[in-house]
């Protein structure tokens, strides 16, 4: 039942509202209970969602394609509005991981970004971002890469670590409670010289994002 439906789903546009249970439940000609357990398997996959007293809808799931963009551009690309809610920051003494990874000598400072963003409204991740001050020395009002690019800083390649992980309490700024799926990323982003410019650790809602990999054999199999 839930794969008839999850089927017919992928072909419906974000935010289309399905019918109400009862006529759904004689369209697929199931009872009542079990279109319910079958659209709970769907929320909990994230391929609807619910509103009281309104009904049941089509969510939508952001696919990230493995290239290096930031937040603003992948959003644009996948045709969402990105946004972006400050939750705190400055400039400060890097901590010993922030030195170790953007190479910095010890009492080094560091710009530090955390920030809510969001994709038509929705909360998508929570991202804490560090930068050497040499790259930026201010919070850029807008895109982090744009502000980079701005400057002839734009990163080329990068190094990221995805795991998945549940959420905290204080993860529900994403809208989900704690032990929620979460996928977890880390990055460090390189400039055409190799230095390193910017160290992200992100929390993903999972209900709402997949990565995308193309893979290509490294040399030519046999015939």
């Amino acid at each position: 039942m839930a794969e008839r439906l999850r089927e017919g789903l992928w072909r419906k546009e974000y935010g289309t509202s399905l019918p109400p249970e009862r006529e759904l439940a004689r369209i697929m000609g199931v009872s009542r209970d079990t279109l319910r357990r079958a659209l709970e398997v769907l929320e909990e996959e994230g391929l609807v969602y619910r509103r009281q007293g309104s009904g049941t809808f089509v969510a939508r799931r952001a696919t990230f394609r493995a290239r290096l963009l930031g937040f603003t551009e992948e959003m644009r690309a996948l045709g969402l509005i990105p946004s972006s809610r400050f939750l705190g920051g400055g400039r400060g003494p890097a901590t010993a991981e922030e030195a170790f990874q953007l190479r910095l000598s010890p009492g080094e400072e560091v710009l530090r970004l955390e920030r809510l963003r969001l994709a038509d409204e929705e909360p998508m991740a929570l991202e804490r971002a560090a930068l050497p001050v040499w790259a930026l020395e201010e919070i850029p009002e807008g895109s982090l890469y744009q502000a980079l690019e701005a400057r002839g800083l734009r990163p080329v390649r990068a190094l990221q670590r995805l795991r998945a992980v549940v959420a905290r309490e204080e993860d529900r700024l994403l809208g989900v409670e704690p032990g929620a799926p979460l996928l977890y990323l880390e990055r460090v982003s390189f400039l055409p010289d190799g230095r390193p410019v910017e160290f992200v650790k992100s929390r993903y809602r999972g209900d709402r994002y997949e990565l995308l990999v193309e893979l290509f054999c490294a040399t030519p199999g046999p015939p």
